[in-house]
């Protein structure tokens, strides 16, 4: 998700978890391409960590890495979009504009992925190796 901070990007997280989502990242995202395909991971020193608002940070079960395959950003939806194409990484995504404090938001998101045939994490993760975290000096993958 991007957003400027207090748009509610932590926030919709913590709604998605409940619907079964996984946690990847929160606040930053090392995102990387392979074969024409985007993948994001959390910096090692906040991996499984969720700031949320109010309460402060919680520690949570968190995926190493995924595939991304919907770019969420804040801002007004469309009423019948044609999700766009954005590049990250070097690789083309999907990008859905969602008010993100909306209480349908996440319902929003899982939609968007189940009709762009977003499979759940396990079905591409297994046998993927996660990239090596950057040396000093080098900038992340």
């Amino acid at each position: 998700m991007q957003g400027p901070s207090g748009s509610g990007k932590s926030d919709l997280a913590l709604r998605a978890l409940d619907l079964g989502f996984r946690l990847v990242s929160d606040d930053r995202t090392l995102v990387w391409s392979s074969d024409g395909t985007a993948f994001g991971r959390a910096p090692e020193t906040l991996a499984g960590l969720l700031e949320v608002r109010g309460v402060g940070v919680l520690r949570v079960p968190a995926l190493a890495f995924c595939r991304i395959d919907l770019a969420v950003v804040s801002g007004t939806p469309e009423r019948l979009p044609d999700l766009e194409v954005v590049v990250l990484a070097g690789a083309p995504v999907r990008r859905l504009a969602l008010q993100l404090t909306d209480a349908a938001a996440p319902h929003r998101i899982r939609e968007a992925l189940c009709r762009l045939g977003a499979g759940p994490e396990e079905s591409y993760q297994g046998g993927l190796p996660a990239p090596a975290a950057p040396t000093m000096g080098e900038s992340a993958p």
